[in-house]
């Protein structure tokens, strides 16, 4: 059963009822749920189906092309020597081929293009030469390596410009899809499990499969991220080298913005990074973002041409937090820190990344679906006569007004304080200090519970509850 991706459903079944051919590409992260998607939209009949061989070359990907030639009905002599050939065979078995709409699947293409093998160019000419030419196919691409499916592919200056005609992108899922997905795997979870959930493994598909519906969520993460044999272990290696050909720099860039909450601009990045600045530096934070590891903004009043970069992906940041430094080997690691200051610290930064991936709920909640708005944050530094101020989000809206959002995470029903409620007057008398703005500013807070009505909560103008982020949108 597909869990959600109506959206992209119906494109692929817009891409199927075309009078002509069609070029579609379905890109997004490493377990994301692509190939599930497509396989599901088709009902597993393709009149060809391809995948790539994870570091196989040339030779292993060709002698790959040929088994699926002959699995799709077509008796080759011999491996073809190279992908033009191997192309010439798939025209011939899509001209045999009795099916009305010619469904040509090639999953993990990217792995398919190895060194000198010039499979681009070959690519360009079965679609520019034949397919194009037809309309009777379409023709469905995918892979995990979303820098090269948009780099060869969209950005492509040659005989691909322009020619897909379907972009596809599969995120991953919302706190929504994953209960619903929770529900269909029989996964008995509560709201709080959910986000604790989300906060280790995002809205990775794959990830939340792999649960044993007998144990709590704590059992889950401990077998599957802390035992010795668990299948998510490996995971983080795993994860950059399918995405990126030349991992190490993009996994410099984001073990360095995880030491850094608020995140670090692109000239912070070169030199706390250590890296050369060859023009590089800003296609490795285009992919980085593209693949939803980084979020770029920027703080309000500042320049649009200096972001910052902040990395919001939830594993990666369970993994450096808890994974890369789990020295004792403690197969029961998460069950054991479960109460304790680390991982309260860690829950609270967390929530804040899973408010950041769902300001669209947030939005709703606060009835400004249909509003213009920008997300930003604001820093100020301190000086003799006053703190620094670091507000995380404000939501900057077109009806004239600004969200100041704080976002707790807590297992009760948030108190307000007069400590914090101090706190909170100084964040807003500051920031309208500064920034001499005219317009209304509401303070907004995104809490599990909600927040306690005492006598200190009537500086809120806004809630927002875990139950608004779990909506469909």
């Amino acid at each position: 059963m597909v869990i959600g991706r109506k959206k992209e459903q119906s494109e692929l079944r817009s891409a199927y009822d075309s009078e002509y051919s069609e070029f579609v590409a379905v890109y997004g992260r490493r377990r994301v749920g692509k190939t599930f998607l497509i396989r599901e939209t088709f009902d597993y009949k393709f009149t060809f189906s391809h995948a790539g061989v994870a570091n196989g070359n040339k030779q292993v990907q060709l002698a790959a092309w040929r088994q699926s030639l002959e699995e799709s009905g077509m008796p080759i002599k011999k491996t073809p020597s190279d992908w033009m050939e191997a192309f010439g065979l798939l025209r011939t078995l899509i001209k045999n081929s009795r099916d009305v709409r010619k469904v040509i699947f090639i999953d993990e293409m990217p792995w398919m293009d190895t060194q000198g093998a010039h499979f681009v160019s070959a690519l360009e000419f079965f679609w520019n030469a034949f397919c194009s030419a037809r309309k009777d196919v379409l023709l469905i691409i995918c892979g995990s390596a979303t820098s090269w499916i948009i780099n060869k592919i969209f950005k492509n200056h040659g005989g691909l410009y322009n020619r897909v005609t379907y972009r596809v992108y599969l995120e991953p899922f919302t706190l929504h899809e994953c209960e619903q997905y929770s529900e269909a795997l029989h996964l008995k979870l509560t709201h709080y499990d959910l986000l604790e959930g989300y906060m280790v493994m995002g809205g990775i598909p794959y990830y939340w499969s792999l649960q044993d519906k007998g144990k709590s969520l704590a059992g889950n993460i401990d077998d599957l991220f802390f035992s010795q044999k668990g299948k998510l272990c490996n995971e983080f290696n795993a994860l950059y080298h399918s995405l990126f050909r030349q991992p190490e720099v993009y996994i410099k860039i984001v073990s360095l913005l995880g030491n850094h909450k608020n995140g670090l601009t692109r000239l912070e990045i070169i030199e706390g990074a250590k890296i050369q600045d060859n023009g590089s530096t800003s296609r490795v934070l285009e992919e980085l973002e593209q693949c939803d590891f980084i979020r770029r903004y920027n703080n309000y009043g500042k320049k649009k041409n200096d972001p910052i970069f902040q990395l919001i992906d939830n594993f990666t940041l369970f993994y450096f937090k808890f994974m890369q430094e789990n020295k004792s080997n403690d197969e029961h690691f998460w069950s054991n820190v479960y109460n304790t200051p680390i991982r309260h610290s860690w829950t609270g930064l967390a929530f804040e990344r899973i408010c950041y991936q769902h300001v669209s709920q947030i939005k709703q909640a606060l009835g400004i679906a249909g509003v213009m708005t920008n997300t930003l944050g604001f820093k100020s530094n301190g000086d003799k006569e006053s703190k620094g101020v670091q507000i995380d989000m404000l939501i900057d809206r077109a009806d004239n007004v600004i969200n100041l959002c704080e976002m707790k995470f807590s297992q009760e029903v948030f108190t307000i304080d007069k400590d914090y409620e101090q706190q909170l007057r100084h964040k807003i008398s500051r920031f309208c200090e500064l920034t001499k703005t005219r317009k209304a500013v509401h303070l907004t807070m995104v809490t599990m519970y909600g927040v306690e009505h005492n006598a200190y909560w009537n500086i809120v103008q806004k809630e927002v509850t875990a139950e608004d982020l779990f909506k469909e949108i």
